[in-house]
This record gives C-alpha cells, sequence and structure tokens, in this order.
C-alpha cells in the first residue's frame, strides 16, 4: 500500500510541474502579446516621437528654393502616411523670415525612410531651412 502512495505522490509532482511550466509559457506569451500591444498604443499616440525629418535646399534657375527631404520612421509597429512637416526660412542674423508647411501624401512603413522634394519661392534674405514633423496619421 505505501508503493501506491509513493507512486502517486511522485505521478502527482509530475504532473504539477508540467502544468505548472504549460502555465508559465501561456504567461508568458500573454505578457508578450499584452507588451505588443502596447507599444503599438504608445507609437500611435505619439508619433512626433517615431518621425524624424531631414533634408537640404538648393536655388534653381527660375530662383526656387527646392528641398529636397527624407522622413524616417523610427516605429517599430506602426506605419504613418500624411506627415504634416513645418518649415522655417531663416535669415543670416537667425531671424525667422516664414514658416510654411508640407503635407507628405504617402505611407511610412516601419523602419524606413520616403524621400520628398519641394519647391517654394522663399522670401528675400534666406540663408537657411530647418524643418520639424508637426503631426501624423496611422
Amino acid at each position: 500500500m505505501k508503493k501506491y502512495y509513493g507512486i502517486a505522490l511522485v505521478l502527482g509532482f509530475t504532473m504539477y510541474a508540467c502544468t505548472s511550466a504549460e502555465q508559465k509559457e501561456k504567461q508568458a506569451m500573454d505578457k508578450y502579446e499584452n507588451s505588443k500591444l502596447s507599444l503599438e498604443e504608445v507609437e500611435q499616440q505619439s508619433p512626433l516621437n517615431f518621425l524624424t525629418v531631414t533634408g537640404n535646399d538648393k536655388k534653381n534657375l527660375l530662383g526656387q528654393t527646392v528641398i529636397k527631404g527624407k522622413l524616417i520612421n523610427k516605429a517599430k509597429m506602426v506605419t504613418y502616411k500624411d506627415v504634416d512637416i513645418k518649415l522655417f526660412f531663416y535669415s543670416k542674423t537667425g531671424t525667422l523670415l516664414q514658416e510654411d508647411q508640407e503635407v507628405i501624401y504617402e505611407a511610412v512603413p516601419p523602419g524606413a525612410t520616403v524621400n520628398f522634394k519641394s519647391k517654394y519661392f522663399s522670401p528675400k534674405g534666406t540663408d537657411s531651412i530647418s524643418m520639424k514633423v508637426v503631426s501624423a496619421k496611422y
């Protein structure tokens, strides 16, 4: 009789250990899915933290300022679209001469870079141009 209690006890521990390992694996997968969802939510709520714009400018033969830029998406899960960029035109002394806005009507997948090109008649005395992302949709 004692043999049966011993065998039952060993089998009980074995089954408990297997069930416990399966439960831990299921809990880990649930935690992973929840963290993945929360990462996506964070990226959706704050696109300005994940989008970067860079570029350069030059004058063409017509006297227009041609801006060639790159829009970079550093997000891991969210594709942004209709990105609104604000342009600032500065003089040699750093005085803000004019502000303008440009919307890039393209989808920017996670980790991707989108090139864009715009032409403006910049104000007289413009020495430099800077850009920043104002908003985006997902």
